[in-house]
């Protein structure tokens, strides 16, 4: 049972920090390179990826995406898309994709003379899923080094923790002023009953006892 109880645990917490991660706002420090249009096919398990900021776009099978194509100061490659949030989730309220693509197209730069941004975005790129990061922003910064401080994401976690300490404190303290005592109860109860048990037992062994001699 204890390593079903982990098991459980473990997994639990996984998920919720892959919720996070997934969720939270992020910074990557990219020079662009280039932003393109496609059509893509929503298909229903990878569906999830892509946003639906509204409810037309529940049902429609395809639609047309922007991305942005960038580099790293590394040299990797990175593709954002560029969609609408609107009042869905996760709540960043985005509804300038057409703003955010023209700050793209106007930030694109070459080897040469390059020019780095900070995109702000939120979700994963998975090749095989076909998932790709939201960009929800995009500011100049002064080099590749320059990344801007992630205080949302830190506000955020915070306030988690703050939250899950407050209820485990809770917790504690209502299991130790109500759960405990009647625990305790229960189990002199039983001691009791067992006791009470035991010498009627006696009790009908001494009679036999005495009833056969």
């Amino acid at each position: 049972m204890g390593y079903i109880k982990w098991g459980f645990l473990i997994t639990i917490w996984v998920l919720f920090g892959a919720f996070l991660h997934y969720t939270l706002p992020q910074y990557d420090v990219v020079r662009i390179v280039n932003t393109y249009e496609e059509r893509i096919e929503l298909n229903d398990w990878t569906r999830i990826f892509w946003s639906t900021p509204d409810t037309q776009s529940a049902t429609i099978s395809n639609r047309d995406v922007q991305f942005i194509q960038a580099v790293r100061p590394d040299g990797d490659a990175v593709v954002y898309r560029n969609e609408d949030t609107g009042w869905n989730w996760p709540p960043y309220f985005k509804f300038d994709t057409a703003n955010l693509y023209t700050e793209a197209n106007d930030s694109i730069s070459n080897k040469a003379d390059p020019e780095w941004v900070a995109v702000l975005h939120y979700g994963w790129r998975s090749e095989f899923l076909s998932a790709f990061p939201n960009a929800v922003a995009i500011r100049a910064v002064a080099g590749p080094g320059d990344k801007p401080l992630n205080w949302v994401s830190m506000v955020i976690l915070v306030l988690i923790a703050a939250l899950f300490w407050a209820v485990y404190v809770r917790w504690r303290r209502f299991r130790r002023n109500r759960l405990d005592p009647m625990i305790e109860d229960v189990e002199d109860s039983l001691y009791a009953a067992g006791d009470a048990i035991a010498e009627k037992k006696s009790r009908l062994r001494r009679w036999f006892g005495r009833k056969g001699s």
